[in-house]
């Protein structure tokens, strides 16, 4: 298999679901001929035409009520919000329409084949206006699906999952890992599984769970807690809504302890969700109070930005607190 980047990850699965369907387009900011801001985009309009890839005007909450049109008239829509800090002028159309539309209806009609696309988080300098992570505001909204990969590999066989989905799909793109990630991804078609966590690494004494960008963040502090006999149990849970209890909580009766690490600032962020059901799940079984490492409780910072995420020494500071509660 080729080794490739993240960023070309997404660009093979775009370009792999416009060549299987032909009703399928793609449309955001600047996606056509330049490519998106991320070149996320580059060489589809060429390949399949303006017609089926073509650019926006600058108004989100018109690109999702566009989506939502597109997606209703049977159209496989593959909508990109430029930035996921960008997202929320669509909020309406997004938690009120797309999410909404076939239950409105007792499925007479919905928009199933919207997937939305929005690179997310930090670790570009973007500072408060293009560093946020989203996803909590959206697993609030029955009716959605929320998606966000870790590697090259996963993002190119969830991408496909979430277009082919018969539901409206959020897929978040961890930005600071659209070049920075590289791994081997098949060239042919393949899906993951949504809806389902990966047990990455098997352990014994604590799990350690997270998504996107903050997947090698805990796996980078579980190396440094085998270092002192700490068997961690590592798991990328790949889909928020909806999310999947039941790996988690075996993990969790297996070794006792849990640690949830997120991007976003730590109130009501998703990894309170997961901590208030897990502690209703396996309460009998926790040797320790289930533990969040977030970002902090303040906007986004520019020159502050080391201090404010979660980073491994934070996460391998939790794990030791945990083990020796």
């Amino acid at each position: 298999m080729a080794q490739i980047k993240l960023l070309h990850a997404i660009n093979s699965a775009l370009d792999i679901a416009m060549a299987d369907d032909k009703s399928t387009v793609c449309f955001g900011e600047d996606v056509g001929h330049f490519g998106g801001v991320f070149r996320a985009t580059s060489g589809l309009q060429e390949k399949y035409g303006k017609a089926r890839c073509f650019n926006t005007p600058l108004v989100e909450q018109g690109i999702i009520g566009f989506a939502n049109g597109l997606a209703a008239q049977g159209s496989v829509a593959i909508a990109e919000i430029q930035f996921a800090d960008y997202i929320f002028p669509a909020f309406d159309q997004i938690v009120n329409e797309a999410a909404k539309f076939r239950y409105r209806s007792g499925n007479e009609f919905n928009v199933g084949k919207l997937t939305i696309r929005s690179p997310y988080g930090g670790g570009i300098a973007g500072g408060l206006y293009h560093s946020q992570s989203p996803e909590a505001y959206f697993a609030h909204t029955p009716g959605l699906k929320v998606v966000i990969p870790r590697n090259p590999y996963q993002a190119k066989g969830l991408l496909l999952a979430a277009i082919r989905d018969d539901n409206p799909v959020i897929f978040f793109e961890p930005k600071r890992l659209y070049r920075a990630s590289i791994g081997e991804v098949p060239e042919e078609d393949y899906q993951l599984p949504l809806g389902k966590a990966e047990v990455v690494q098997t352990g014994t004494d604590i799990t350690l769970l997270a998504w996107g960008a903050q997947m090698e963040i805990i796996e980078k502090a579980a190396q440094m807690a085998s270092n002192d006999g700490i068997s961690c149990e590592v798991v990328d849970l790949r889909t928020i809504l909806p999310w999947d209890v039941e790996t988690i909580s075996k993990s969790v009766m297996k070794t006792g302890r849990l640690l949830i690490s997120q991007e976003a600032p730590l109130t009501a962020g998703f990894a309170s969700e997961i901590a208030a059901t897990i502690q209703s799940e396996c309460f009998l079984h926790l040797e320790s109070p289930i533990a969040r490492v977030c970002g902090l409780d303040t906007p986004y910072p520019l020159a502050l930005e080391k201090e404010y995420v979660s980073d491994h020494l934070k996460v391998y500071e939790a794990i030791i607190k945990s083990v020796n509660y």
